[in-house]
């Protein structure tokens, strides 16, 4: 197939234009060139989607079997690229979120769950994240002439994680010692290797249907501590873990989600956050494989990046607030 990706270079792009070249694919990636470097095979056009005449110039003279837009989060600015894309593909893949389900995390969602109420021209002061993915899903709805196929994710990790939650996980545990850990370490999570996701995405485009998926992976295939417990195993550390409960870390302002990466307390407001139902994702063919693996295969990764170049944006303790917690927690 011919297949337009819009990103193509960072994370899960990469990964989708990796396992589209693999299965011998014509891909064409349309991006900045700022944030990664595309990989070799493709026909890289170098444009902002933001930028009328970018998109004018990705168009002409060229069509393509599907698109799969990995990079939309505002409405209006994937709306636009929707208008020059119609007619000149079947399918439109949107990579959404699970954040775009007004009840998530609170309440157990599955593709049948109510989106947040987000107009499909909205701008970026209409509303945070998961509200403003919700109205690129219905720009992509109503404005493509064809097939759209939107795929929302959960918790997604692997080998060239931009985000830096497990990437974080493994860069602390490596360095050994006593690691305050968060929570409970048998609580159940659900998450989803990055090359899995990848294939299942190219298997739906390539079906060509219009169509909605969850897609968080296998409910309970690891638990917290089984989780760190791996990045230890795999960096060969000496690390102690030392497990500080939610309501003690919660008291002195540790952040859920960012300075513990991918710590959901027991609290209400995170009641539901591993409880999606990926059961139609699943019978259409998703396949996971292990959590060790996709630890190992990341840490695999991780080391051959010097330590001054792993960026790891907003995640992750302090080591100064660490040092602290941990004396008040003994």
């Amino acid at each position: 197939m011919r297949m337009l990706i819009i990103g193509g270079s960072v994370f899960l792009g990469r990964a989708i234009t990796e396992e589209a070249l693999r299965r011998g694919h014509e891909v064409t990636t349309f991006n900045r060139g700022r944030s990664g470097v595309d990989l070799p095979g493709v026909e890289a056009v170098r444009g902002d989607r933001e930028v009328p005449a970018d998109l004018d110039r990705l168009v002409e003279g060229r069509e393509w079997d599907a698109v799969i837009d990995v990079m939309g989060r505002i409405p209006r600015v994937v709306g636009e690229s929707v208008r020059r894309l119609s007619g000149r593909a079947g399918v439109y893949t949107y990579i959404s979120s699970i954040s775009a389900l007004a009840d998530f995390p609170v309440k157990e969602c599955d593709e049948s769950s109510p989106r947040y109420e987000c107009a499909p021209d909205a701008g970026p002061e209409d509303g945070e994240y998961g509200m403003l993915k919700a109205g690129c899903e219905r720009a992509v709805e109503e404005g493509f002439e064809g097939n759209a196929l939107i795929v929302q994710p959960g918790l997604i990790l692997g080998p060239y994680e931009d985000v830096g939650r497990l990437p974080w996980w493994l860069d602390r545990i490596s360095r050994g010692g006593r690691v305050l850990a968060p929570g409970d370490p048998d609580r159940a999570m659900q998450v989803i290797d990055v090359r899995d996701l990848a294939a299942f995405v190219l298997d739906r485009t390539e079906a060509g249907k219009a169509d909605r998926f969850l897609a968080g992976g296998v409910p309970g295939n690891v638990t917290y501590g089984g989780w760190l417990a791996e990045c230890r195993a795999v960096t060969g550390s000496d690390a102690e873990f030392v497990w500080a409960d939610d309501r003690f870390l919660l008291d002195r302002e540790v952040r859920p989600w960012t300075e513990f990466p991918v710590w959901a307390p027991d609290d209400p407001e995170f009641a539901a956050v591993w409880l999606t139902s990926s059961a139609k994702a699943l019978s259409a063919g998703l396949t996971c494989r292990p959590v060790a693996e996709t630890v190992r295969d990341t840490w695999a990764w991780l080391r051959d990046v010097p330590p001054a170049e792993r960026s790891f944006r907003a995640h992750g303790i302090d080591p100064e607030k660490e040092a602290r917690i941990l004396a008040e927690w003994a």
